[in-house]
């Protein structure tokens, strides 16, 4: 028998890489067919990959014809020589190619992805999440996101935080003021949470400080640009603070690691969105819900702000401040969920705030309870069973210290970076009122 010989693959090169070859040296290239140039000698075919574009310039007549089989988004697989030419993607391109497809031929896609532009509206986005995400803006989007999650766990790892995972099944509603998901579970009720809110605050008592980045549920019926039913939150939770105030500095080395880490990993997606980064200020401005109320014109006995209020606040923060962040603190007790701290003095007033950015809330954060007999007297004038919400309780017995917390909604974050007009727009598979699919 004879031996078998096999020639060893060429490796892979991304296409961000290509110039920073040899020219003259083969090279390999693999990816999506992004567009199909064909001229009278010469066809150029444009490749994508999870870094960008690369040409590859094509005159030989069989492999020509080659391409002619091979539709836009089919995936392929590209030998050639590396060739300088500026006027390439970064500024070299691979000549006499020889193209082997690692696929069948792909079907055409819903929308040309080759466009600089998205020219499809959101419904047809959405229907074909699957292919037009890989529209180059549209990738942008959720690697602003994939950065910010990373600036966010980086931030607060570097303050001794421990990552938690917290079950999205759960017995019974974590919050007050959310409808929430049944779930058959065993014959049982089970719910999907609405936040890690009761369990982050448990785990205080175990690592002092924790965080999370993971799926939240909330089935309230609200059919809005700004909603959805299943978003990502980004939760912390401290313990041994003084009061809310020391929550709203954790609150901003979270978010200067968010922004930091867009600048240092999606630099280029930023730039493609026009995103115009924000400027983390040292502190953030605070105002107090009554003084907030007062100086949009509002009724004093308002129990929140409305959308109007709050960019209207934001307004006056970046021209008093020049901030695009705004922390209003002190919201009523009335619209703050039974585990929240009142404002020592006057407990109409919460140790609690929201933080707007560019006009919209982003984040809602505060102080909580942690004595057992305060819980006592907030689910018996909430008229709360405390059976239901048996081991929550029990932690408290067993004594936790002053602590708390924010959450911040991801979609939402990056929806104000970039301006976008829904929060649909930068979600990977949106969940709301009329979406369970793709």
């Amino acid at each position: 028998m004879q031996p078998t010989h096999t020639t060893t693959p060429a490796l892979r090169v991304l296409a961000r890489d290509l110039a920073s070859l040899p020219t003259g040296e083969p090279a390999t290239l693999a990816g999506w067919i992004h567009r199909r140039r064909v001229l009278a000698s010469v066809t150029f075919l444009v490749l994508r990959d999870r870094t960008g574009l690369a040409q590859v310039v094509v005159k030989d007549p069989a492999t020509i014809e080659q391409l002619h089989g091979l539709p836009e988004e089919t995936v392929v697989e590209v030998t050639g020589t590396v060739s300088a030419n500026d006027s390439a993607p970064g500024g070299a391109e691979l000549t006499a190619p020889t193209i082997i497809a690692l696929t069948e031929p792909a079907l055409p896609p819903p929308v040309e992805l080759w466009r600089p532009t998205f020219g499809a509206g959101l419904p047809t986005h959405l229907d074909h999440a699957a292919v037009t995400l890989r529209h180059p803006r549209h990738r942008a989007a959720w690697q602003l996101a994939s950065a910010s999650m990373a600036g966010f766990r980086s931030a607060l790892g570097a303050l001794d935080f421990t990552e938690i995972a917290s079950p999205k099944l759960v017995g019974t509603a974590t919050e007050s003021g959310a409808n929430v998901f049944t779930v058959d579970y065993f014959g049982e009720t089970a719910y999907l949470a609405q936040s890690p809110q009761l369990y982050k605050q448990m785990l205080v008592g175990v690592f002092e400080r924790v965080f999370e980045v993971g799926p939240v549920f909330r089935a309230e019926p609200h059919d809005t640009v700004r909603h959805l039913a299943q978003y990502t939150s980004l939760d912390a939770e401290l313990g041994f603070i003084r009061d809310h105030r020391d929550v709203l500095v954790v609150l901003r080395a979270a978010i200067a690691g968010m922004v930091e880490s867009i600048q240092r990993y999606a630099a280029e997606a930023a730039a493609l969105l026009g995103v115009d980064l924000p400027e983390v200020p040292a502190e953030f401005p605070v105002i107090h819900f009554r003084d907030a109320l007062a100086r949009v014109g509002a009724d004093p006995d308002e129990p929140d702000l409305s959308p109007a209020h709050e960019r209207a606040l934001s307004e006056w923060a970046k021209t008093a401040y020049g901030s695009d962040f705004l922390a209003v603190e002190g919201y009523p007790m009335a619209k703050r969920p039974f585990y929240t701290c009142p404002q020592p003095g006057d407990e109409r007033w919460s140790n609690s705030f929201d933080l707007l950015f560019r006009g919209l809330e982003l984040t809602t954060g505060g102080q909580r309870l942690h004595r057992p007999s305060d819980y006592a007297a907030a689910l018996e004038r909430t008229g709360t069973d405390p059976a239901l919400l048996g081991g929550y309780l029990d932690a408290f017995s067993h004594g936790m210290p002053p602590h708390g917390g924010f959450a911040i909604g991801l979609e939402r974050w990056v929806a104000r970076l970039t301006r976008a007009e829904n929060v649909r727009e930068v979600t990977l598979f949106p969940r709301d009122l009329h979406r369970l699919a793709p």
